[in-house]
């Protein structure tokens, strides 16, 4: 006998029959389908808009939540539009001669981490308060997940910076405190990191201008990846007025001072060449995406979040920038729609 053949017949048959099972017009036997029972999804984790990206294909992102969309503001690159009109008299107002300092880093400084920290939480997992803010009538209201000991910004700010990769919101506080079972703070703001949406007009956030403060803060992370696609934070003595997307002020317009909201980059002609690759990424994005003017403070201290890989003697290689090496940005071609922060 031979059994070769046998099998090749058998395989064959074989073959036939599963065509005919799973194919009506193919033969009588046809599979019993069974219609699935109707699932109700209960309205607390129904949430998501399935036609919402969840992480963006080219923008950044932490944990699986995009930090907004690819489209927004500050993932924008603004490395071809016009300089500004009030270029010159802005950063002559911050300071031309003063030098940047990079405010983040490894290691502590009088007892505090170096930088804005930030928690991951999976916000089912955490317990959610509501903060009894100084300013309730342009903070947010609804409970934040904050994990038990969370990262607290050391200095005088206070910022809690948490993010939920159940829901990509984010969750900022300015000032933050607890005692007694309760977090108390001086503001707070939740951002949905799926949106475009901005702040109500004139609210502040946990930063001046009422912007978010994670999207622009420097993560070693990114200058491990050899790149970084936003725009960073930084702040300066005195601002006047806010210009898009900014939503807040904290002195009246003048001409002559820098509005909350502005942005500046670094000029296409500075040579980036002769600092180590690490600092080339930090220089790079400075020209591609610049700086946005988001909070009063020290002139030309740039954000970021600590890091024990951060190498504090390459940080200060930038000390060599100045205000001079500078120029604002024309913004107001991004703009879309004055309430939105999506940008052309």
């Amino acid at each position: 006998m031979n059994f070769k053949k046998l099998s090749a017949i058998a395989v064959l048959l074989f073959s036939m029959l599963a065509c005919n099972l799973s194919n009506p017009d193919g033969g009588t036997s046809t599979p019993e389908v069974v219609e699935p029972e109707p699932t109700t999804v209960p309205s607390e984790i129904a949430t998501t808009d399935p036609t919402e990206p969840t992480v963006p294909s080219d923008g950044p992102a932490i944990a699986n939540c995009p930090i907004f969309p690819a489209n927004n503001y500050w993932n924008t690159p603004i490395d071809s539009l016009p300089t500004h009109p009030q270029s010159d008299a802005w950063i002559d107002s911050i300071g031309r001669d003063d030098a940047f300092h990079m405010d983040f880093g490894s290691g502590e400084y009088e007892g505090g981490l170096v930088g804005i920290p930030y928690d991951v939480v999976s916000g089912s997992s955490v317990t959610s308060y509501s903060p009894e803010f100084y300013y309730p009538e342009e903070s947010d209201t609804d409970p934040y997940p904050i994990p038990d000991n969370p990262s607290i910004e050391f200095g005088s700010d206070h910022h809690i910076i948490v993010v939920d990769t159940d829901t990509c919101k984010l969750y900022e506080i300015f000032d933050a405190s607890f005692a007694d079972g309760q977090w108390f703070g001086g503001g707070g703001a939740i951002f949905d990191l799926n949106s475009n949406a901005l702040r109500p007009d004139t609210w502040t956030s946990a930063d001046a201008a009422g912007l978010a403060i994670l999207p622009g803060l420097t993560r070693y992370d990114e200058i491990e990846a050899g790149e970084i696609k936003h725009a960073l934070r930084f702040t300066a003595e005195q601002t006047a007025g806010y210009v898009w997307p900014g939503r807040h002020l904290t002195a009246d317009p003048d001409d002559s001072i820098p509005p909350l909201g502005a942005r500046f980059r670094l000029t296409a002609d500075y040579d980036i060449s002769g600092f180590p690759p690490e600092m080339q990424v930090l220089l790079q994005a400075f020209k591609t995406y610049g700086i946005v003017l988001a909070d009063n403070g020290s002139n030309w201290y740039v954000s970021g979040a600590p890091d024990e890989r951060w190498d504090n003697d390459m940080l200060h290689l930038l000390d060599v920038l100045t205000g001079n090496d500078f120029e604002v940005v024309d913004t107001s071609g991004m703009i879309v729609d004055i309430d939105s922060g999506e940008a052309k």
